[in-house]
């Protein structure tokens, strides 16, 4: 999920943990722990693209990540706040939370329209260094009335989580590293969907305000916990109902496949998009609940399996085929190749371009090998604007004709 969610899920954790017992401090360590699994995107600094790919949401994912991390940080944040430095301590994570939850805001103004996130996140700093200074520069403090064990729980249930909402994505992740590499992805939510996010962050910001020594503020957090887990419920529900419809659709135009997927398309869990894995080919399609009726319009494409067949064994495809699930589509372009994740399918079903696929990684044909250049995710730069009004008309269930490129 986007790092909005994962920062309101840690510290709907935390709080739940220890909000009792030292307030908004819970909140605070709890979008930490569920921030941290995202760090390994640190290692694309020096890792190559493919390597980077490989690399994101592996082992900082894992089960086992999250019980060994759970406790080296239980006890190293215990053994903080018992120091001398307990004020600049709290200043400094305080000020962390802030500007994780700004930089969620600016995460989705960058995919989305940046206005009102980006005004929102000027609010959440300022609020922040209003905060700080009134709260810890001005008056003093008191240590966390938490011990070894309160630490270890609420890290382990911080980390955990991150993973596990994971999961419900089509990216998937690798929650059994290192043991296995089989990305867990039951593809039921978009990694970026407001109405999961937006009333749990309202019932997070509200407990937030409210004192930890009344029992209404744990009502509020624990609304915000159950409507999460609650829409999640209905989102894999609503995934077999749709599976549902797919399966009828392949099956009543004649398609018999190895395997098939459906998942959600970005920002809800009304339109989604279906894909069919046969022989030699790719089939796929989206359906909408407004759609008029339950037959899904389907376009097929080949999978290309000869433009790559010289580099059956190279890294590079291997890793893709790997990524992608099985579920892909190569073509030529220029000079390069371009493989297409076609698990997120195409901006515009009807629209053949080559620049219509929403996830596609280009390749380059080197003396040794092949070589991975930037992965391209979403529309290209500058043509976002372009991407919301077909969506939304899709979402409808009004086939759109908008030529994106």
């Amino acid at each position: 999920m986007d790092s909005l969610s994962q920062i309101v899920l840690g510290a709907a954790v935390g709080e739940a943990v220890l909000g009792r017992k030292i307030g908004n401090r819970a909140m605070m360590w709890g979008a930490i722990a569920g921030t941290i699994p995202d760090l390994d995107v640190v290692s694309n600094l020096w890792l190559s693209e493919i390597e980077g790919l490989a690399a994101h949401r592996g082992i900082s994912h894992s089960i086992l990540f999250s019980v060994i991390g759970a406790v080296v940080l239980g006890y190293a944040v215990h053994a903080l706040y018992g120091s001398k430095y307990h004020r600049q301590i709290a200043i400094v994570t305080q000020s962390i939370l802030f500007l994780l939850i700004s930089g969620g805001l600016i995460y989705l103004g960058a995919v989305s329209s940046p206005l009102v996130p980006s005004i929102l996140a000027v609010a959440v700093l300022a609020l922040g260094y209003r905060f700080i200074k009134r709260r810890y520069v001005t008056r003093p403090i008191d240590l966390p009335d938490a011990s070894v064990k309160d630490w270890i729980v609420l890290f382990l249930l911080g980390l955990i989580t991150h993973p596990i909402l994971d999961c419900f994505t089509v990216y998937g992740t690798q929650l059994f590293a290192p043991f296995s590499n089989v990305r867990v992805a039951w593809s039921t939510i978009s990694v970026a969907d407001p109405l999961y996010t937006t009333p749990f962050l309202g019932c997070l910001i509200t407990a937030s305000f409210i004192s930890r020594e009344r029992k209404l503020r744990s009502i509020v957090n624990w609304a915000g916990i159950i409507w999460s887990c609650s829409y999640l419920l209905f989102t894999a529900v609503n995934k077999q109902y749709i599976t549902d419809i797919f399966a009828t659709s392949f099956a009543e135009q004649g398609i018999e496949y190895d395997k098939m997927l459906a998942a959600p398309t970005i920002f809800n869990n009304i339109l989604w998009h279906g894909v069919a894995k046969t022989d030699s080919t790719i089939v796929f399609g989206k359906y909408s609940w407004f759609d008029s009726d339950k037959k899904v319009h389907l376009y097929k494409l080949p999978i290309g399996e000869d433009i790559i067949a010289d580099y059956a064994e190279d890294n590079v495809i291997e890793t893709l085929k790997w990524f992608s699930d099985g579920y892909y589509h190569v073509l030529e372009r220029g000079d390069t190749i371009q493989f297409n994740d076609m698990r997120y399918g195409r901006f515009i079903d009807g629209v053949e371009s080559p620049r219509n696929f929403i996830f596609n990684f280009p390749i380059q044909r080197t003396p040794s090998g092949l070589e991975l250049l930037k992965a391209q995710g979403g529309p290209p730069e500058g043509e976002e604007s372009k991407m919301f009004k077909p969506l939304w008309d899709r979402i409808r269930g009004i086939e759109s004709d908008v030529l994106l490129y």
